[in-house]
């Protein structure tokens, strides 16, 4: 999230689209009332009338899969009726930057595709350079190569008749949309957006995100109250669990994970571009800091400037492999991955082509499974179509206890850093992560002191994170946090050696502080745990910042890219819920994303200032944006599997996004306009459940309440199929079938595609066989395609194609 929960409340209009936060979200819901009863429209498009949709002034329906379509529509609209911010749009984002000669875009592809290679040479994307090595710009945004009238250009195709025809969606009902949410580029106005898998797992997840930013961009509603990009996790800590180095690409704190190509440190921190632009803060010039505190947090004084502080210990990513679960369960598939720790999850349920995973897992040599409950995953070897017989791999259960039974931080999607205490002690032999993983690291090395390959890393490693035989999440925060690791002067101030370093800003990259996370690092200083804090005293702005509740990365920021929520004079445009505000000496409010004064004029910028956008290079919010690895603009790309032949948007060209992953094995199936399979089907959550139902389908009291796994359907989709409410169906897919209940609803209505009627059902990929032990329930995933998006490899579980028939 760009802003927070709480912040909700101040905005003026509320889209939600690609979530159901009602039901999935319900606390949420405070914050909407609240804005709605401050006279807040509350949006919902959504491809079924959810309990979010009661809720709403206005719902639209859209077909899944083609939320670009929509959104570039919403572009078109304000583009073409002048609804920009235009202040805003000149002054904080790339819109005046020229593009160079080499960027084209015709028949749905943009310049640079190898086809071959299935990737973009993204250099055909670059800006032109001045004399300075400084992007050209043009602040009046008329010139022709500029990204503003490069962005009319490429949506200029994006009229309400075509979207339409796209979508399924009334073009009375974009309009309405479109007219409402827009109205909010008005000064002192804000809109924001709530969305959640229902946006990211598709194949072109990454670009409906950026779709949704350049629109707030273009309003001006980023780094203001009750605006911004506001991702809704799906569990308390999937936040932090991003910003402490989940995913396999980034290392905590948001560094690139190393890679073969950066065979050194130096190489590694050679690899960012550089900033000309004097008035740029270009933030990321900072990582050698980061960098060096993390690897000096990992290895301690082992770690010295002659071995690279330790940079050569550490794993690296074979260039040009990617080690997202998709690719990790298809290498799985072939026989190249031998051991699997599961930690935590179930994969066996929850990620795409399920029975492609499930046979993967029977070749391996061993599994892990740490879990708290026995799950899918970890009795796969005894699951439906499963010989237990001819499966050679040796599954080891290691149970974990419950949150509550545990003391730690969790990160909520506002990035609100929260500490909470234990409260039972754990139940049996259970044993919390923790404990776990430091057992499991003292086995390691003990076995690693008679030697073996590559001892260094191992037996260099920090690893004194308990007390009393038990881990110590208060060790481990501070660690996090970082320390001064002898005395040295920084910022004129003397820092004693041992002490917890203040905040990132007195990071240093010559091996003098520690931090495992420079974005934690302010979390747990000498003043004590911020996170821990309690304060209910709002800031002087009275916008429910409440900076002395818990803590909030970076350095206590509760709305980020603050400074654009000003003037180039300090002063807010939102004269009431202003978020920071120059009051000639210093900002006042929010901690401002950057203690610089203000920009003053563009141009002649004040020579101490920088623009708003620190973490970009060039200091502008990218509404063009040339890293992405299917193209700097979002484009409407069908899902790899859909009811159409070819795509409207690109005169009937390109159907889907050139650069998805597709994966080659007799597991892999993927049909698109097949007679066999006509129904659009989408996954979703239910209340009554978990994620794969692991926490709830055990308990006798939620699973009377959902006791079985349904397919959803239209009045209009039964009559035509025969099938009745509460009938046993059939759902089949390219790649598997599976067994449900039909529920026959009005909440599906049929959907006029380009003159052709288009049917949608959803499953929701909470069940599982192992509970309830009837054995007749599985997961949704066995229907889903193994594809996903090209820069993230999240899977498109949110739309393929199957059918569904009478049992």
């Amino acid at each position: 999230m760009t802003n927070h929960w709480i912040d909700i409340g101040n905005s003026d209009c509320v889209l939600i689209m690609g979530s159901n936060a009602a039901e999935n979200h319900p606390i949420s819901f405070k914050y909407v009332f609240k804005a709605m009863k401050q006279g807040a429209k509350l949006i919902n498009v959504d491809p079924r009338f959810t309990r979010t949709s009661s809720k709403a002034d206005i719902y639209a329906s859209l077909r899944s899969g083609t939320d670009i379509a929509f959104l570039g529509g919403m572009i078109k609209y304000i583009l073409d009726k002048k609804l920009y911010n235009k202040e805003y749009v000149s002054a904080y984002t790339n819109a005046p930057f020229v593009v160079g000669k080499d960027f084209k875009f015709k028949d749905g592809l943009f310049s640079g595709y190898d086809e071959k290679n299935r990737k973009y040479d993204k250099k055909k994307w670059a800006f032109e350079m001045d004399k300075n090595g400084v992007p050209k710009m043009d602040r009046d945004l008329k010139d022709s190569r500029s990204v503003f009238q490069l962005l009319k250009k490429h949506y200029s195709r994006y009229d309400t008749k075509l979207v339409s025809k796209i979508t399924g969606t009334p073009e009375a009902d974009l309009k309405t949309v479109y007219k409402t949410y827009t109205a909010t580029g008005a000064t002192g106005k804000s809109a924001t957006i709530m969305y959640a898998m229902g946006w990211t797992q598709h194949t072109v997840g990454v670009q409906n995100i950026r779709a949704m930013a350049m629109i707030q961009l273009l309003l001006g509603n980023i780094g203001v109250a009750g605006g911004g990009v506001n991702a809704l996790r799906g569990e308390s800590n999937v936040q932090g669990s991003t910003d402490h180095c989940l995913l396999f690409h980034i290392w905590p704190g948001y560094l690139a994970t190393p890679s073969t190509k950066w065979p050194s440190l130096g190489d590694y921190l050679k690899r960012r571009a550089k900033s000309k632009d004097p008035n740029s803060a270009n933030w990321w010039q900072n990582e050698p800091k980061y960098m060096v505190s993390l690897l000096k947090s990992y290895f301690g004084e082992k770690a010295t400037k002659e071995n690279d502080f330790g940079y050569d210990w550490m794993p690296k990513l074979d260039a040009g492999k990617t080690y997202a679960f998709l690719d990790m369960f298809d290498d799985m598939y072939k026989g190249k991955v031998k051991g699997f720790f599961n930690w935590g999850m179930n994969l066996a349920c929850s990620l795409a082509n399920a029975n492609k995973n499930r046979k993967a897992m029977g070749n391996l040599d061993w599994m892990v499974n740490v879990n708290i409950f026995d799950n899918e995953t970890a009795s796969f070897w005894k699951g439906p179509g499963m010989n237990p017989s001819t499966i050679k791999t040796e599954v080891f259960s290691l149970p974990a206890c419950v949150s509550v039974e545990k003391e730690g931080s969790i990160t909520n999607s506002g990035r609100w850093m929260q500490w909470r205490y234990q409260g039972p002690k754990p139940l049996g032999n259970s044993r919390s992560d923790g404990d776990i993983i430091m057992e499991l690291g003292y086995k390691i090395k003990e076995a690693y002191k008679e030697g073996g390959a590559f001892v260094e890393p191992i037996m260099n490693l920090k690893w004194d994170y308990m007390t009393d035989g038990l881990y110590d999440p208060h060790k481990a925060a501070k660690e996090i946090n970082g320390y001064f690791l002898k005395d040295c002067t920084v910022k004129g101030k003397l820092c004693k050696k041992g002490t917890l370093v203040p905040s990132f800003a007195w990071l240093q990259a010559d091996g003098s502080t520690s931090s495992a996370n420079w974005l934690y690092c302010n979390s747990y200083t000498e003043k004590g745990n911020m996170a821990a804090r309690k304060g209910q005293e709002d800031a002087v702005n009275k916008i429910g910042l409440y900076p002395k509740f818990s803590w909030c990365w970076p350095v206590n920021r509760r709305i980020i890219y603050n400074r654009a929520s000003v003037d180039l004079k300090g002063q807010p445009f939102d004269k009431k819920d202003w978020v920071i505000r120059w009051n000639g000496k210093k900002w006042i409010g929010d901690v401002p994303d950057g203690g610089w004064p203000p920009i003053g004029s563009l141009e002649k910028p004040h020579p101490k200032s920088k623009w708003a956008f620190i973490m970009h290079v060039h200091g502008h919010a990218q509404i063009y944006g040339p890293g992405r690895a299917d193209g700097p603009f979002p484009e409407h790309y069908e899902p790899l599997e859909c009811p159409v032949e070819k795509n409207l948007m690109s005169g009937n060209k390109q159907r889907m996004n050139p650069v998805a992953p597709v994966y080659g094995t007799d597991a892999d199936a993927y049909k698109t306009c097949d007679p066999r399979y006509p129904i659009v089907g989408t996954t979703y959550r239910v209340s009554e459940h978990w994620q794969t139902g692991l926490m709830t389908r055990p308990q006798p009291w939620l699973l009377e309440l959902q006791p079985q796994v349904f397919v959803e359907m239209s009045e209009e989709l039964a009559k035509l199929k025969g099938i009745k409410n509460g009938e046993r169906v059939l759902v089949s897919s390219a790649r598997g079938s599976l067994k449900a209940t039909a529920i026959v609803t009005k909440r599906f209505k049929p959907f006029n595609i380009a003159g052709n009627t288009v049917h949608q059902v959803g499953v929701p990929w909470c069940f599982g066989w192992r509970w309830p032990q009837t054995g007749t329930e599985d997961s949704a995933n066995l229907l889903t395609p193994a594809t996903g998006d090209p820069n993230t490899k999240i899977p498109e579980t949110k739309a393929f194609m199957v059918n569904v028939s009478k049992l």
